[in-house]
């Protein structure tokens, strides 16, 4: 019996995605897309849709007036901004409520990834939508992890507080990292090849073969959120870390760190969406 079983298991036991966000996936590469037609895909799910007016309504999305259609929440949020915020209220929507569990602290330091790994893509030659979905998806192995053995995933945390330390405790501790759970839940829902693949090479991208640059892509977003989430040093914490990667990929730390939204308005929407 392999470690990751248990874990595999709980994956498989989550409802489907929503088939809506299955669709959204189709849409990745997409120059034809218009706001008509996706705001008309996100309405055939009633929960979804009222969930993403609720968010337009908030003061995150600093309405003029009441938002009450998907027409003009479209308007307001944009095409891209529209498409992430229906999955992120997809995969947010996925997962039970645990005990003990910070959903807040997760969420925000979720979006956070997803925020910088859209922000690397371009320079890595890698679609941002998709580099999105990932940061949005890579670490909810955890909540799989905290599912199975509460008690383990719990010592992981306990021990993993330096920046891009958690993967290196998990495998330790638990026996697999969160990255491939993640990718077994990204199998499960039926996410495309490519995501599934990036998920199981951010545990160790230059390891990975064939190397994926959509893997790369993750880790860095994930050390990124961990060094901001600290408030220390980006680029020395880069070099500390992943150097070897930097180095292959050619990043200049100081130009990548410059380059990144603000850490505050990356994790922001996540108060949003939970509520």
């Amino acid at each position: 019996m392999s470690l990751t079983d248990p874990y595999v298991k709980k994956a498989t036991s989550l409802p489907a995605m929503p088939e809506v966000a299955c669709q959204l996936m189709d849409t990745f590469g997409r120059e034809d897309l218009s706001l008509g037609e996706l705001s008309g895909l996100i309405g055939r799910d009633q929960a979804l849709a009222a969930r993403v007016l609720r968010y337009a309504n908030s003061a995150h999305a600093a309405p003029r007036r009441e938002v009450d259609n998907l027409h003009d929440a479209a308007a307001l949020l944009g095409l891209r901004a529209l498409r992430e915020l229906t999955l992120s209220v997809s995969v947010m929507g996925a997962f039970p409520h645990l005990e003990g569990f910070d959903r807040l602290a997760f969420w925000r330091g979720t979006l956070a990834v997803a925020s910088y790994a859209q922000a690397i893509a371009p320079r890595l030659g890698v679609d941002p939508a998709v580099a999105y979905l990932g940061g949005l998806m890579l670490r909810t192995g955890q909540i799989l992890m905290a599912m199975v053995d509460p008690a383990g995933a719990a010592e992981v945390s306990r021990h993993a507080l330096a920046p891009d330390s958690r993967i290196d405790f998990e495998s330790g501790i638990l026996g697999c990292a969160h990255p491939e759970i993640t990718a077994e839940l990204a199998r499960h829902w039926r996410f495309p090849t490519v995501l599934i693949t990036a998920f199981g090479a951010a545990v160790d991208p230059l390891g990975s073969r064939p190397f994926s640059r959509l893997g790369a892509v993750l880790r860095l977003a994930s050390v990124i959120a961990d060094h901001r989430a600290l408030d220390v040093d980006l680029a020395e914490g880069l070099r500390q870390t992943q150097e070897a990667l930097i180095t292959h990929l050619d990043l200049d730390p100081e130009d990548l760190a410059a380059d990144l939204p603000d850490h505050r308005l990356a994790m922001a929407g996540a108060d949003a969406l939970m509520h």
